[in-house]
């Protein structure tokens, strides 16, 4: 619970809410007044920081339905009310901007295929697929630049880049999807070059005080997929560029086991599952760690930190229950968070309801 400093932002405490996908945009991307309140209420719980999300960069990169857009100028005003309620109620938010690749959703992206490194299907990705060409990589990474500077005109305190669960910077990572023959494709400087000229395009439109940060995947846990040592590599080369923050995750839509959220979190041992992942990361660089990923108990959350595994450590579903969890635990109630790791919120969100915890629903 001690307060820290991430390049100008003073947080007050160790605790990050991870990017999640609310489901609370209408058809166009703007912001509902309940997207508003769910933030809000986040910031009344105290959490240090709020990283909101995923905001498609592109339209023709929208993964799921009732996405959050940064696609358009239009979509700014929404986007500052999200801000102005956080900050009235003391909190810091983030948001994070992604683009789907082959994750894209072709019926809501108006696209006869979704586009990516490579015309590549596996689980979880479109079954219709293309290669993108350089123009249109260079035309993405161009947006991704554009979006980062609408998130500060709409008072975001930070930006986050999504690399990690299959999306399309993920997809330029991994060598089983990316298998370009030209500046973007091989071996890993060129397989990392759309994400390090993101970064550029985030950082140029966004200036030298602004906090970019990345999620990434350590490991995409499929056979032929990013490993741990490459992306401790792009890691390592994107603080030196300027990076002040790295959240680590994992996985994919291709294995649900070893994904991202998994379920019934419900012993300790079965908690923090990518630390030895953010260990492996805090060794070789320079910048603050967040880990992400079944975190429940404060003991375990005191063992990562204490021994230095993360600086930070990102929660998202047990918020999804308990808005108000980081409260509780600083009130002296240690008994782990209440989530159960169902999974059923996704349901709900996927159902067009939005983001919400169905098992308290059910009980209230």
């Amino acid at each position: 619970f001690e307060k820290t400093e991430i390049k100008n932002l003073e947080l007050k405490n160790r605790f990050l809410r991870s990017a999640t996908w609310e489901g609370l945009a209408d058809e166009q991307g703007r912001v509902s007044k309940r997207f508003i309140e769910l933030h809000g209420l986040l910031a009344q719980g105290d959490i240090g920081l709020i990283i909101a999300g995923f905001a498609f960069v592109r339209a023709d990169g929208r993964a799921v339905p009732y996405q959050t857009g940064l696609h358009r100028d239009d979509l700014i005003p929404g986007l500052s009310a999200l801000t102005a309620a956080v900050h009235k109620d003391h909190g810091i938010i983030a948001v994070q901007i992604a683009h789907g690749g082959l994750r894209t959703n072709p019926e809501l992206a108006g696209v006869e295929a979704a586009a990516g490194p490579s015309a590549v299907t596996l689980p979880g990705l479109a079954e219709k697929t293309r290669e993108l060409t350089i123009p249109e990589i260079t035309a993405i990474i161009e947006d991704f630049g554009r979006s980062a500077a609408r998130t500060r005109t709409a008072g975001f305190d930070a930006v986050q880049i999504h690399a990690a669960h299959g999306y399309l910077l993920n997809q330029f990572l991994s060598p089983l999807i990316n298998r370009r023959g030209d500046r973007y494709g091989g071996a890993l400087p060129n397989r990392a070059r759309a994400v390090y000229e993101t970064y550029e395009a985030v950082r140029g439109a966004v200036g030298p005080d602004f906090p970019v940060f990345i999620k990434i995947n350590t490991e995409d846990f499929i056979e032929g997929g990013l490993q741990p040592d490459d992306s401790v590599t792009v890691v390592r080369n994107l603080v030196e560029m300027g990076l002040d923050l790295v959240e680590v995750s994992g996985g994919g839509p291709w294995n649900p086991k070893l994904g991202p959220e998994r379920r019934k979190i419900d012993r300790p041992d079965k908690e923090a599952y990518f630390r030895g992942h953010a260990r492996a990361m805090k060794e070789k660089i320079k910048a603050p760690v967040s880990l992400v990923g079944g975190l429940r108990s404060p003991a375990v959350i005191e063992d990562v930190l204490s021994s230095r595994q993360a600086d930070y450590v990102s929660l998202s579903r047990p918020f999804i229950r308990e808005p108000h969890l980081i409260q509780r635990w600083a009130g002296g109630d240690l008994t782990p968070a209440a989530c159960i790791s169902c999974n059923q919120c996704f349901d709900l969100v996927r159902e067009g309801k939005g983001l919400s915890c169905a098992v308290k629903e059910k009980e209230e």
